[in-house]
């Protein structure tokens, strides 16, 4: 499974990284919505992880763009901000889960296994 990990925080993306290899994954970095969108636009991806509140493109944004594609990627947000507004905003734009800053590892396990495994389910492979 390849994951898409944006975050414009060097130490998130590494921990992620570190993370979701350990997992057994394959995960592509981008420090910003606009890198991660022209990645996405050349390389297929099961999953993306992005932070909300970033530079150039915001992980909303970013979510926007990816759905304009007409891509069923899911997308996991993460934000050091825990605002209901953009919690609404994210699942209604389609994000598949919403996580809290800062990480907890056995979470970020949890949830990303989660919706892989329905993604599975819904592709039926």
């Amino acid at each position: 499974m390849k994951i898409l990990v944006v975050d414009d925080e060097e130490g998130a993306r590494e921990l992620f990284y570190t993370i979701l290899t350990d997992e057994g994954y394959t995960v592509a970095l981008a420090n910003n919505g606009e890198e991660a969108l022209a990645q996405f636009k050349t390389d297929s991806y099961d999953l993306v992880v992005t932070d909300i509140k970033m530079p150039v493109m915001d992980g909303l944004q970013l979510l926007q763009e990816i759905r304009k594609t007409g891509s069923r990627t899911d997308v996991i947000m993460v934000t050091a901000y825990g605002e209901v507004e953009t919690y609404l905003k994210a699942m209604s734009l389609g994000a598949a889960e919403y996580i809290n800053k800062p990480i907890r590892i056995k979470e970020l396990k949890r949830i990303v296994h989660k919706v892989l495994t329905e993604r599975k389910a819904r592709s039926g492979s």
